[in-house]
């Protein structure tokens, strides 16, 4: 019962927060980018709820607008996670032999390079814009989707189901798309949860260093980068957008963890 509930209480916590990046520019009580002059670095009050900026934006409808590029970076990278990790699983487990040695140096090569230069090279080449952090993030995060893949195939591929669809001869193709992959969703589903907080706090660290999304666009990561430099005399520029990342991170990993939970039978009856 506490697993159902975990899950479906985070569950509904995530379609709330999609929901509100999907309906921002109707939820929002001002335009991200309306100037007020007469309230720069306001603190929270009834008309603005987390305070302004230095340019007296408000802060809550730039933390809603915020949500967009963060949700759809996090989103998209767990996307291309999964469609380079599976394809790239599914060949070399099903394949195997020497090509699934050579596939396998070269999930260890990128695994040997450090993550940020590979992300900070990416966004130099494709830009800083949400499909170069998408495409950024994605090419760091699908070599634990492709060694789960890789892995759960080499089991299920030797079985007597496996064995009999191919001797009536259907194809690689076919056997892996309608025999192995819908048996290992279980896995995937979980592992693509835990992709989703690692690219928001991954985007959030790049766009607090200066590295991420480009203005005028904005993100949680973005906002907090620029609170950080009033800190001490203006706290609240950073603790809200802070606490968008940490609350939209840690709801996805009790979600996974919950489906991880979930779905294991030995956890279940323990």
């Amino acid at each position: 019962m506490l697993l159902r509930a975990q899950v479906m209480v985070t569950g509904i916590v995530i379609l709330l927060i999609i929901v509100i990046a999907l309906l921002a520019p109707y939820i929002s009580p001002y335009p991200y980018d309306e100037i007020d002059f007469k309230n720069i670095l306001s603190y929270p009050n009834r008309e603005h709820l987390m305070g302004t900026d230095q340019e007296g934006r408000d802060l809550l409808s730039r933390v809603i607008y915020g949500s967009r590029i963060s949700i759809s970076v996090a989103l998209g990278t767990a996307a291309l996670a999964l469609l380079i990790g599976t394809l790239y699983g599914s060949i070399s487990g099903y394949i195997g032999g020497k090509l699934d040695e050579l596939m396998m140096r070269v999930v260890d090569v990128f695994y040997s390079l450090p993550d940020l230069l590979v992300i900070v090279l990416m966004t130099l080449v494709i830009g800083r814009g949400v499909l170069g952090i998408v495409l950024a993030l994605g090419l760091t995060a699908w070599m634990r989707v492709a060694r789960i893949v890789r892995g759960n195939v080499i089991q299920l591929k030797n079985l007597d189901y496996i064995q009999s669809a191919r001797s009536l001869g259907a194809s690689p193709t076919r056997i892996v798309l309608v025999h192995i992959l819908p048996n290992i969703l279980s896995p995937l589903i979980v592992t693509i949860s835990f992709s989703v907080p690692y690219a928001i706090l991954a985007e959030s660290t790049l766009s607090f260093l200066g590295l991420g999304i480009a203005p005028p666009e904005s993100s949680w990561g973005t906002l907090a980068s620029t609170g950080w430099q009033g800190l001490r005399t203006f706290p609240y520029l950073i603790v809200f957008p802070s606490l968008a990342i940490f609350i939209t991170a840690f709801t996805f990993n009790l979600f996974g963890e919950g489906i991880r939970d979930l779905l294991d039978p030995k956890r279940v009856r323990a």
